[in-house]
């Protein structure tokens, strides 16, 4: 490839073998494609949604196959390589998110917040569009050439003719397919990488799941089903609670209508940053001191009672003070055997103590949860084992995250900028 200084609407790098074969251009939707209106009808489809970030998922497994009558007449037929766009605005994507169907047999959509195309495959190569339209590219694309306006029934109201009226870059003609084929072909053999190394984080995930499982006694039994050899003949792990042995408090929130209690020094733990070596939001001495706000210490066990992560735990990774929605528990026990225990029974308090697992945990129910302790140097050894486990995890989900951003860096890259557009 090449990095010298591209032409206008050029891509910033390309591939070497198309460096003379002229500019780029660009070209409206309309010309590369076609709305989609063909209906369901009287035939069964399989039923999918756009799930904003991910794209299209199959509710196949929780609907069935559609049955055409009535409900799913007016659904949107898609072929495989046909475009949604989910005019359903989130934070992230207040614009809506457009997805590519690769699956092989028919599907629908509902018509009420989904405009729908496909791609002449004489023209653009669908892979091509797909790229276009993913990732950070995908959203300053559309946060650039799609006006969010009114909304009726929680979807935008952008009219077909305002989708396809998008400009789409494209290579020369003498070279386009080409060149875009190339473009697909090195983000399609990164995205494989991407996929492969998100499939190594998910086994060894699962493998940890599996692992403490093991390593700890089952509710109601003494005896883990997995042992070290060297504690093989060792007495029995004692039955206990949290509560009998550890001491905990929970933390406050200052009163956000006062500024002078906010922008200190202080780190102020919130529920979904337990785990986090950095906060969004700092006290100040004056906020410490007037609320019910609690300093934790680096290496503390943080449980998440409130919110989306209700039953997280995790260590400390810094000095802060914490709100009502955490409890901090401290122990003679080690720490980490501790954080380890409660990730691995995190299911099994949720479903034992609140009713479908979801819900707000209080302080009294994680004092209440039943604790099997070994001596300290069992403790070490099974602690030691899983994190280092976790290390491994770390650097695995450290590494995809390195390959998504170096995929995001190059979609930047391969693609015309819009600046000038």
């Amino acid at each position: 490839m090449t990095t010298d200084k591209p032409l206008p609407f050029e891509p910033k790098l390309r591939f070497p073998e198309f460096c003379s074969a002229g500019d780029w251009h660009f070209r409206p939707l309309s010309d590369v494609a076609e709305p989609i209106s063909e209906k369901v009808g009287t035939e069964n489809c399989v039923p999918m949604s756009v799930t904003t970030g991910v794209g299209l998922v199959s509710q196949q497994d929780k609907f069935g196959r559609i049955i055409a009558g009535d409900s799913y007449k007016n659904y949107i037929r898609l072929q495989t390589n046909d475009f949604a766009y989910n005019k359903s605005a989130t934070k992230e994507f207040p614009q809506g998110y457009i997805a590519r169907y690769s699956g092989t047999e028919d599907a629908a959509v509902p018509n009420s917040i989904f405009t729908c195309f496909r791609p002449n495959a004489d023209t653009v190569i669908p892979e091509y569009l797909d790229h276009l339209f993913h990732g950070n590219h995908h959203g300053r694309w559309l946060h650039k050439y799609i006006t969010v306006g009114a909304r009726a029934h929680g979807a935008l109201s952008v009219s077909d003719a305002n989708l396809m009226a998008m400009p789409v870059p494209l290579p020369p003609a003498k070279v386009s397919r080409d060149e875009q084929q190339k473009v697909v072909d090195c983000l399609g053999s990164l995205g494989d990488l991407i996929a492969a190394e998100g499939r190594k984080l998910d086994a060894l995930r699962q493998h940890k799941q599996g692992l403490m499982q093991q390593l700890f006694p089952q509710p109601g039994e003494t005896v883990p089903r997995l042992r070290f050899p060297e504690f093989a003949d060792a007495a029995e792990w004692q039955a206990s609670t949290i509560g009998e042995r550890c001491a905990s408090f929970s933390g406050g929130t200052p009163d956000t209508s006062k500024r002078a209690y906010y922008g200190g020094t202080t780190p102020f733990i919130r529920s979904a940053e337990i785990g986090r070596d950095e906060t969004e939001r700092f006290l100040t001495e004056e906020g410490l001191a007037n609320s019910a706000a609690k300093m934790v210490k680096r290496g503390d066990v943080l449980v998440a009672l409130y919110g989306a992560n209700s039953g997280d735990t995790a260590l400390a990774r810094i000095d802060g003070a914490i709100n009502q929605a955490i409890m901090c528990l401290r122990s003679d026990d080690s720490a980490p055997f501790l954080y380890h225990y409660l990730t691995g029974r995190k299911n099994w308090i949720l479903t034992t103590y609140l009713q479908g697992g979801q819900g707000n945990l209080s302080g009294q129910i994680v004092l209440s949860v039943p604790l099997s302790i070994p001596r300290t140097d069992e403790q070490d050894r099974v602690a030691g084992c899983l994190s280092a486990l976790d290390t491994r995890i770390d650097a695995q989900a450290a590494q995809l995250d390195a390959l998504c951003t170096h995929k995001q860096g190059l979609i930047q890259q391969l693609f015309p900028s819009l600046e000038g557009r």
